[in-house]
C-alpha cells in the first residue's frame, strides 16, 4: 500500500523544494513570455489573441514529440549521478544533439503539412492569415528550442536547477521589453504585430540557449562531467534514451495532437468562444507550468534514487511532492474561484463588446478551479513513474484518456452542437480521470519491482 511506505521528512521537502522552486521559476517564466505575448494580442482584437493560442498551439504541437523525447535528459542524467557515473551524464546532452540535427528536415515538411491545418478547421480568414504567420515564425526557432529543451533537462537532472532558473529569467528579461517594441513599435522598432511577438521568442530562446552554454563550458562543471571527451556518439546511452525516452516523446505527441484538434474545434464555435479559451487556458498556463517544475523536480530526484537503488528516499520524495503540489493548487484554486470576473475582465480589449466573451470565461474558470488539484496530483505522480522510467505505462493510459477525451469532443461539438459548456465539462472530467488512474498506478507499487529497476538502468 502507497499510504503504509510513505514517510514524510523534513530534509527531504527541503531537498525538493531546494530543486522544485528554481525549477517552478523557470518554468514560470516560460508560461509568462507566453501569457504577456497573448496579452499583448488582446490589447489588439479578439482576433489576435485567439489567433496567438492556436497558433502556438499548434507550433508546439509539431515539435512536441521531440521536446518529449530530449527532456528524459533529465531522468537519464539523474539516473546516472545516483549511480556514480558523472561522465555519462554530459554524453546524454550530445546524445540529445546529435538527435536534434537528425530531426530538423522532419520539421520542416512537418511546418509545410500543418500550415494549411487552421483553414481546414472552418477558421475565420483574418484568424487563419496570423495564425499562420506565428506558426511558421516559432517553427524556425524550434531546432534553438529542442537544443535548449536537451541541456536544460540535463542541469535539471544533475541538481543545478538553478542554473536552468537563472538561464530561463534571463531568456524572459530579453522577451518582453522587445516583444512590447516590437508588437506596438515602440523604442523606434516597426509595429510588427503577432510576426513581432514570434520574432521576439526566437531571440529570446537563443540568448536562453547561450546563457546555458556559459554554464555548461565552465572550468568547474566541464572537468567534473569531462564534457570535453563526451562529443561523441554514445550507442549504450543513446540506446537507453531511446528505449525510455520514446514512450514520453509519442505520449506528449499524441496527448498535444488531442488537445490541438480539441482545441481547434472548439474555436470552430467563434472567435468569441475562441477568445474564451485563449483566456482561460492562458490563467491554466500560469498554475499548470510552474507545476511542471515541480514534476521535474520529482522526476529528477527519484531518478537519482533509482540510480543509487535508494528506495526508502524516494518514498519521502513522493511525500513530499504530494505534500507541495496539493497546497499549491489548492491555493490557486480558491483564487479562480473567488477572483474569477476580475482575472478575466484583464484581458478585456480596449474596444469591442466584452460580454459574450466574459460571460463564456467565468464558467470555464470554475472548471479550471475543479480540476487545478487533479493537474497537481497528474504532475507527482507523472514525474515519479517516468523517473522510475515507467514510461511505457504512463504513455498508454495518458494517450488512451487523451484520445477517448477527443472522439467524445468530435460528437459533442461537431455532430450533436450541444455548445462550448457541454464541451468544457467533458473536458474537465477527462481531467479528473486521469489523476485517478495514475494515482492508482502509483498506489499499486508495480513500477517499484527491483527487476524492472534493474532492466531500467540496463544500456
Amino acid at each position: 500500500m502507497l499510504l503504509d511506505r510513505l514517510r514524510f521528512n523534513l530534509k527531504t521537502l527541503g531537498d525538493l523544494i531546494m530543486i522544485a522552486v528554481p525549477m517552478v521559476v523557470s518554468q514560470g517564466t516560460f508560461a509568462v513570455m507566453i501569457f504577456t505575448d497573448r496579452y499583448f494580442m488582446s490589447q489588439i482584437d479578439a482576433t489576435h489573441i485567439a489567433a496567438s493560442l492556436g497558433g502556438g498551439v499548434a507550433a508546439f504541437f509539431s515539435f512536441c514529440f521531440f521536446s518529449g523525447l530530449f527532456s528524459y535528459a533529465n531522468a537519464l542524467s539523474a539516473q546516472y549521478l545516483g549511480a556514480g557515473e558523472p561522465a555519462k551524464c554530459s554524453r546524454v546532452v550530445t546524445q540529445g544533439w546529435i538527435m536534434t540535427l537528425l530531426c530538423t528536415p522532419l520539421l520542416a515538411v512537418v511546418s509545410v503539412v500543418v500550415v494549411d491545418m487552421f483553414a481546414a478547421m472552418g477558421h475565420d480568414p483574418a484568424q487563419v492569415a496570423l495564425e499562420r504567420d506565428y506558426y511558421l515564425l516559432l517553427m524556425a526557432g524550434a531546432v534553438i528550442t529542442l537544443a535548449k529543451v536537451c541541456i536544460s533537462s540535463y542541469f535539471a537532472g544533475i541538481g543545478r536547477s538553478r542554473v536552468v532558473m537563472v538561464c530561463d529569467l534571463f531568456a524572459l528579461f530579453i522577451n518582453i521589453p522587445l516583444c512590447y517594441a516590437m508588437v506596438f513599435g515602440e523604442w523606434g522598432m516597426p509595429a510588427l504585430g503577432i510576426i513581432g511577438a514570434g520574432i521576439s521568442t526566437i531571440i529570446a530562446t537563443l540568448a536562453g540557449f547561450c546563457c546555458f552554454l556559459l554554464f555548461y563550458f565552465a572550468k568547474r562543471h566541464r572537468e567534473y562531467f569531462a564534457v570535453a571527451s563526451s562529443f561523441a556518439f554514445d550507442k549504450g546511452i543513446m540506446r537507453r534514451f531511446l528505449r525510455l525516452g520514446l514512450p514520453s516523446g509519442v505520449e506528449m505527441f499524441l496527448n498535444v495532437a488531442a488537445f490541438n484538434l480539441f482545441l481547434l474545434m472548439f474555436q470552430s464555435y467563434g472567435i468569441a468562444q475562441g477568445a474564451a479559451a485563449a483566456i482561460v487556458f492562458n490563467w491554466d498556463i500560469l498554475s499548470y507550468v510552474p507545476m511542471v517544475g515541480l514534476n521535474i523536480a520529482v522526476l529528477s530526484m527519484i531518478g537519482r534514487f533509482v540510480g543509487a537503488r535508494d528506495m526508502a528516499r524516494a518514498n519521502e520524495v513522493i511525500a513530499a511532492g504530494f505534500v507541495l503540489g496539493v497546497c499549491y493548487s489548492g491555493t490557486l484554486a480558491l483564487l479562480y474561484i473567488i477572483f474569477r470576473y476580475p482575472l478575466v475582465e484583464l484581458f478585456a480589449p480596449p474596444v469591442g463588446d466584452f460580454s459574450e466573451i466574459r460571460e463564456l470565461a467565468t464558467f470555464m474558470m470554475l472548471g479550471l478551479a475543479s480540476y487545478a488539484i487533479a493537474d497537481a496530483v497528474i504532475q507527482v505522480c507523472g514525474g515519479v513513474l517516468r523517473g522510475a522510467g515507467d514510461t511505457k505505462w504512463v504513455m498508454w493510459a495518458s494517450v488512451s484518456l487523451h484520445w477517448a477525451m477527443l472522439v467524445l469532443q468530435y460528437f459533442i461539438i461537431l455532430v450533436l452542437d450541444y455548445g462550448p459548456r457541454i464541451s468544457w465539462l467533458a473536458f474537465v472530467v477527462m481531467i479528473l480521470a486521469i489523476a485517478g488512474i495514475f494515482f492508482v498506478r502509483l498506489r499499486s507499487g508495480i513500477w517499484r519491482d527491483p527487476e524492472r529497476l534493474r532492466l531500467v538502468m540496463a544500456e
